[in-house]
């Protein structure tokens, strides 16, 4: 790939909470020098910003790729057209500045297919990480593609299965959900135990795991088990938050999945029961969001893309509802850049723009932290140095 300089940017400093004016200078896809008085090499590729404002690239840090934000959740379709929804997918989270996406949750393991072929350049994609199956109690939120499993021992075998199938991630279901039938948000689900297990094997090879878990009881029972993210938690507590700061744990609240259901009800084709379970703790999950933020949770960007109405272009609105629900537009922008990269343990070489980092750049029309609104309007994605989209 060469040297690229790109130059005529206003540069978004996400850890020291500054914007300056300055350039970019990349060899093949990393970043080696950034400032205000660079010149370009003799040689180099220039490519010019345009006065536009350079974040580091986007992460959604829960994403189903395989799903595309139908009103019923759109699991009845061919096996062509799932992959068909998943590329058109991947090209939405791109043109809309997403570089990085954590897949929790997909049928037939797809989604490890799909990161393999991101990674040989087969395929026009984020970077993502991937979670193949999730491991759901029997009839369990989400068992019509998960992997169902009773008890310890079937639990640490669903886990070996998806690290043995090559998962970045293990996904538990902690609680019941807002998307199956029959099961209740509040509900837990897998017990602690079976959740142990679980986490056990991941950990053993180096795997990280997370859990959708949104009523209390189930939160903590994954928790206690020794999870290292809670996605959605709609009903923590002080416990939750000081165990989950003492232990590292993150919180992906995907705002964006209770929103769009909430905003479309039942007039746009969700099922009744949907949208009775988002109505019945809309609330109680804000609350939550905004408690954990004031207590100092670590908060990573996830929207649940795929979800009705959630759809793979939506990432950066997340940011929008975190700064309407509380949150200061510097600490959202965190959320999707250098906090996310922490939560992928991939901080060595993402999240922020600095040398030695790669090149994956997020470009706004205008400055994110005046109006946060502005993260809705990309300009250019780069990834690894190259230009993935530009308007």
């Amino acid at each position: 790939m060469g040297k690229v300089f790109f130059t005529n940017g206003n540069i978004i400093d996400v850890v020291n909470e500054k914007i300056f004016k300055g350039s970019i200078l990349t060899e093949d896809g990393v970043i080696c020098e950034v400032g205000a008085d660079l010149k370009a090499p003799e040689g180099a590729e220039v490519v010019d910003f345009g006065g536009n404002f350079v974040s580091p690239g986007l992460f959604n840090c829960h994403t189903h790729i395989l799903m595309s934000g139908e009103p019923d959740g759109g699991g009845n379709i061919g096996d062509v057209a799932t992959i068909v929804n998943a590329l058109e997918n991947c090209r939405k989270h791109i043109e809309t500045g997403v570089t990085f996406i954590r897949d929790v949750g997909g049928a037939k393991y797809y989604d490890i297919e799909l990161r393999d072929a991101q990674k040989k350049g087969k395929i026009f994609a984020p970077e993502m990480q991937v979670s193949g199956k999730n491991i759901c109690m029997t009839g369990g939120h989400g068992w019509s593609m998960g992997r169902e499993a009773d008890g310890p021992d079937d639990a640490r075998k669903a886990s070996r299965e998806q690290l043995r199938a090559g998962a970045d991630w293990v996904k538990l279901m902690a609680t019941g959900g807002v998307m199956t039938n029959g099961v209740e948000p509040g509900s837990p689900q897998l017990t602690e135990e079976e959740m142990r297990a679980a986490i056990e094997e991941a950990h053993k090879v180096g795997k990280r795991t997370c859990t959708h878990a949104q009523g209390n009881t189930g939160i903590k029972n994954a928790l206690r088990a020794g999870i290292d993210s809670i996605e959605h938690g709609f009903y923590l507590d002080d416990w939750c938050y000081d165990w989950m700061k003492e232990h590292d744990v993150f919180f992906v609240p995907t705002l964006s999945a209770m929103y769009w259901i909430k905003v479309n009800g039942v007039e746009a084709g969700i099922p009744e029961w949907a949208v009775r379970k988002v109505n019945g703790a809309f609330e109680a999950h804000k609350k939550s969001f905004y408690e954990a933020y004031k207590a100092g949770v670590k908060i990573a960007l996830g929207t649940d893309a795929g979800t009705p109405f959630n759809f793979h272009d939506r990432t950066a609105y997340e940011m929008v509802l975190m700064v309407e629900d509380g949150m200061e537009p510097w600490d959202a922008l965190k959320t999707g850049t250098v906090n996310a990269a922490d939560l992928c343990q991939v901080s060595a070489t993402h999240g922020t723009i600095e040398p030695g980092k790669k090149a994956n750049f997020t470009v706004y029309g205008g400055d994110p932290v005046a109006d946060i609104k502005n993260v809705c309007d990309c300009r250019m994605t780069v990834i690894g140095g190259k230009v993935m989209f530009s308007k």
